[in-house]
């Protein structure tokens, strides 16, 4: 039904984002009435009005907004092709890209880049912290080129290949002086009776509903989903809610007396971290020793947390 023209997706990223067709064509390089047609012409072929043209300007439409978020990132995608056909040509290294949990993101993986920086100073590396199911998706959607998180992701393996780097171990987090503190011989039940925060965005709960799948454990009384550890170990510091961490991510509050890993442990509070990265694609020298680094700081910080 859509025959969409890449070269007018991008064109129109641009008006949505100047608010005018003038601006627009001025940054394009384009005349206006060129730049009008090329939108007629998008509306046309996508069968829908796209644009409001009012005296204070253009605003998308409702399925403008929808195409805008696609336009949006094919335009930087044509841009990062161009910058690495560039640097290649230049002889300057590629961009390296990087997918890393929220939980590594704090310590394991700094402590890495620290090390992989002293061999290489020179280079452009990106780092992005996600969920799982999003940083997966990405390197399937080619948006990095290796992803560090968890392997219990069975149902997302389909043109991925993973190797195992470490084992951790994932702690019950709360505050010092929680009512649970004072209960001998922690269970499950007791787990769930009080709140919980999970640090991702998607499939946040893989844990909490093996248990209650397998277990027959009913859910927790409320739980809160964020994007953001530190907003997660502070919620647990000030507040009867519990969370799921290793303990290397929560090292400085523990240090600090704010948190605290009750003394609870379950098998599947094991774990096993690993790279990800599309099948058939080959790591080259500084990507492996990236790799490298990440295992060795994570065999370091998991034995010695």
């Amino acid at each position: 039904m859509f025959d969409i023209d890449p070269r007018k997706l991008m064109y129109f990223a641009t008006v949505i984002e100047l608010g005018s067709l003038s601006r627009a064509a001025k940054v394009l390089g384009l005349s206006q009435p060129a730049l009008s047609t090329s939108m007629n012409r998008l509306e046309a072929e996508m069968g829908m009005r796209l644009l409001d043209r009012g005296p204070k300007g253009i605003t998308p439409t409702q399925y403008g907004e929808i195409l805008y978020c696609h336009a949006r990132l094919i335009r930087e995608e044509v841009q990062l092709a161009k910058r690495d056909l560039m640097n290649a040509l230049s002889g300057q290294p590629e961009s390296i890209r990087m997918g890393s949990l929220p939980s590594m993101a704090g310590s394991i993986i700094p402590m890495a880049l620290g090390r992989w920086r002293a061999l290489y100073p020179q280079g452009d590396l990106q780092v992005v912290e996600n969920a799982q199911f999003d940083l997966l998706t990405g390197l399937l959607r080619r948006d990095f080129d290796l992803v560090v998180g968890f392997t219990e992701v069975f149902d997302m393996l389909d043109g991925l290949r993973q190797q195992v780097l470490f084992r951790d171990l994932l702690c019950v987090m709360a505050r010092p002086g929680h009512p649970l503190t004072q209960t001998d011989a922690l269970t499950w039940a007791d787990l769930v009776g009080f709140p919980w925060i999970s640090p991702t965005s998607r499939r946040s709960h893989t844990v909490l509903q093996h248990v209650m799948s397998t277990l027959n454990v009913g859910p927790p009384s409320q739980v809160t989903v964020c994007g953001s550890v530190s907003l997660l170990k502070s919620l647990v510091a000030q507040s009867d809610h519990l969370a799921l961490l290793p303990a290397y991510a929560a090292r400085t509050e523990i240090d600090d007396g704010r948190l605290l890993a009750l003394p609870f442990e379950d098998p599947v509070l094991h774990r096993s971290i690993a790279v990800f990265f599309r099948e058939g694609y080959a790591l080259d020298l500084p990507r492996r020793d990236l790799v490298q680094s990440i295992k060795d700081c994570g065999l370091e910080l998991a034995r010695n947390p």
